[in-house]
């Protein structure tokens, strides 16, 4: 009981370090854009009006639609776009035409990511590192290069994995949101009747009142409930209780009390506008608050550029993006890796958010399009879960659901006010990453049907070859081929080159499938074709990682025995051609072409040893 209690607090603290430090830095920020954004008017009422907004804004969107109802929806233990993606396309795979659409509306959601992804470390670290102007003016000038800086440490270390440094993402997270809550009492004690603004009445009165600036603040208010899809996307880390706890045991308390501490110090002093959070600290406590909300900014950062490396592994597996270079950085957390291509990729365009944006209130204009067009986009298969999946009362669902739905529209329409203010920017980066994901998916098909119609029937090839078969040499011969039942071109390039066939021959296909995880168990299909000759399917998840040769282990007491020295890998190196027809665009099939040209080896994907592969050339017409 002991060692499970203890589990559960390290797990929780685990929970509080990665998935809350990026809403826990919200309050950098949250607050000083909506009253900096000149459309609320500074006064009494309008400061309670706000608060209450904020709190019910963090109610409704994460402690109910997160916390309590998205959280339920686990695939086999996982979380995140692409996994409850796979749930609502299983959910309704009798119906095609819906399980298109919502695959494509998924896929999009999971583009959105990438563009988040540059504008939260941006805005995180930034609006940290801003804190030195309130020490001092003349810190004005360092505030883009020291930003720039940090986030270059960050991104170099990232090689080395976040094993060594994550253990102190929860202790250092948890001293801050401590400390914000600190900072926030100090405020309640001089002015405590602000805490009557946890009272919904204060909200709406004010959205009554100003209806069209509360349409308008709605981008500023979104502010708040940054890295709320973290929740989600972490659950096979953490789980779900230890996210519940740390929510609502540490990080919704301490996020409240700073919120209304800013609150009572704006009654007190309405010049504290201009940065209200380190405008609640005694200037002795400035620079060792500024380290600490830099520290803060740069865990909230690391885990979305750990979530960038697991969504893109992810989409890999499932066929939407190109392979690339995978390294583990644990040998014990198979979920650690690093991509070096994603990791610089995301840094040049985080790089050019910040030279671009120069602070955080411009840096504000540009975020909130993406992020809440993700949580609708969250909402929308959600229903299609809990109704085709769950099967709960449609009347039911609608109500779960449709609320949430309103919700999320009126911050998704607020925030289209800033789509020319630089809510373009993470826009543009999620559509380009979509393109290239719908093109290559659409391009592997047409290789495939390509390849298929082309191809000659395993079977058969088999019984006409071996009515006077080649000579056999001893070892093992592994083909891999995309479609199972066809001969692989690798195989004929090989008869008609070297005029010789294997003592054993593998006919291999690895399929990613949309679960998170398969067991061992399930790993190979294998079908004796005869002549020492099988058939074998290799399935995976799209979280499992790809090790062909570990796989193949398991045909050991089926008849074939394969021996590391004498086993050798033949590959077909496929070269793109784009031709006019009626495959795609002729630009999407350059696209393509040079996409499918610089995608890492297949024999490194799948862990194959470098010195028993052999890759025979062909080209393809698409």
């Amino acid at each position: 009981m002991s060692a499970s209690k203890s589990s559960l607090a390290a797990l929780t603290l685990g929970a509080i370090g990665v998935v809350y430090g990026d809403i826990g830095t919200s309050v950098l920020y949250a607050v000083k854009e909506v009253f900096g954004s000149g459309h609320v008017p500074f006064t009494h009422a309008n400061v309670y009006g706000i608060l209450s907004i904020l709190f019910w804004t963090l109610t409704v969107i994460v402690s109910l639609k997160y916390v309590v109802l998205v959280l339920r929806a686990d695939n086999n233990g996982e979380g995140g776009l692409i996994a409850m993606l796979a749930l609502a396309s299983t959910a309704v795979k009798d119906r095609p035409a819906l399980r298109q659409g919502l695959l494509a509306i998924g896929i999009f959601g999971t583009s959105l990511f990438y563009g988040d992804g540059v504008i939260t470390p941006a805005i995180s670290v930034l609006s940290a590192v801003e804190g030195l102007e309130v020490i001092s003016p003349h810190f004005r000038h360092y505030v883009v290069p020291i930003t720039l800086l940090v986030l270059f440490a960050l991104f170099a270390v990232q090689k080395r994995g976040t094993g060594g440094i994550g253990r102190f993402f929860g202790p250092i997270t948890l001293t801050w949101f401590l400390t914000i809550a600190v900072l926030g009492v100090v405020q309640i004690v001089d002015h405590p009747e602000i805490l009557e603004a946890i009272s919904p009445l204060h909200a709406l009165r004010f959205m009554w009142a100003q209806p069209g600036t509360t349409f308008i603040i709605l981008g500023a208010v979104v502010l708040c409930v940054t890295g709320a899809e973290a929740l989600y996307a972490d659950l096979g880390h953490f789980g779900k209780r230890p996210i519940r706890l740390a929510w609502f045991m540490v990080v919704m308390p301490c996020l409240t009390l700073n919120y209304f501490g800013q609150g009572a110090l704006l009654l007190a002093d309405p010049d504290a506008v201009k940065n209200p959070f380190f405008n609640m600290a005694p200037p002795w406590m400035l620079l060792p608050l500024v380290c600490l909300a830099t520290m803060a900014a740069v865990i909230a950062s690391q885990a979305l550029i750990t979530g960038a490396f697991s969504v893109t592994k992810q989409a890999i597996q499932l066929g939407y993006l190109p392979r690339l270079k995978i390294q583990h950085t644990s040998v014990r957390h198979t979920g650690q890796i690093y991509m070096p291509f994603v990791n610089w990729s995301l840094f040049t365009a985080i790089v050019l958010a910040v030279v671009m944006f120069k602070s955080s209130t411009n840096l504000a204009a540009a975020y909130g399009i993406a992020v809440t067009l993700d949580m609708l986009i969250t909402t929308v298969l959600t229903f299609y879960v809990i109704r085709y999946s769950w099967k709960y009362p449609l009347w039911l669902c609608v109500a779960a659901t449709g609320t949430f739905f309103l919700v999320d529209l009126a911050f998704f329409s607020s925030n289209l006010l800033k789509l020319f203010a630089g809510g373009w920017f993470p826009l543009l980066i999620g559509g380009a990453v979509f393109t290239l994901m719908m093109t290559w998916k659409r391009g592997r098909m047409l290789m495939a049907e390509k390849q298929h119609a082309e191809s000659i029937e395993l079977n058969s090839f088999l019984d006409a070859l071996f009515i006077a078969p080649p000579a056999r040499v001893e070892g093992t011969a592994v083909f891999l081929t995309s479609d199972t039942g066809t001969v692989p071109n690798a195989l004929l390039h090989n008869l008609k080159h070297n005029k010789v066939l294997h003592q054993q021959n593998l006919f291999v296909t690895v399929r990613s499938h949309e679960v998170p995880w398969i067991g061992l168990d399930r790993r190979l299909k294998v079908e004796a074709l005869g002549h020492d000759c099988w058939q074998v399917v290799v399935s995976y998840g799209f979280k499992n990682d790809v090790d062909l040769p570990e796989a193949l282990e398991a045909m050991r007491g089926r008849g074939c025995e394969l021996g590391a020295m004498t086993t050798s890998y033949f590959l077909s190196r496929d070269v793109v051609v784009p031709t006019i027809g009626s495959g795609m665009a002729p630009w999407r099939e350059k696209l393509f072409a040079q996409m499918h040209h610089n995608a890492s080896a297949a024999a490194e994907f799948l862990n194959l040893p470098s010195n028993a592969v052999i890759e025979l050339g062909s080209k393809v017409e698409i």
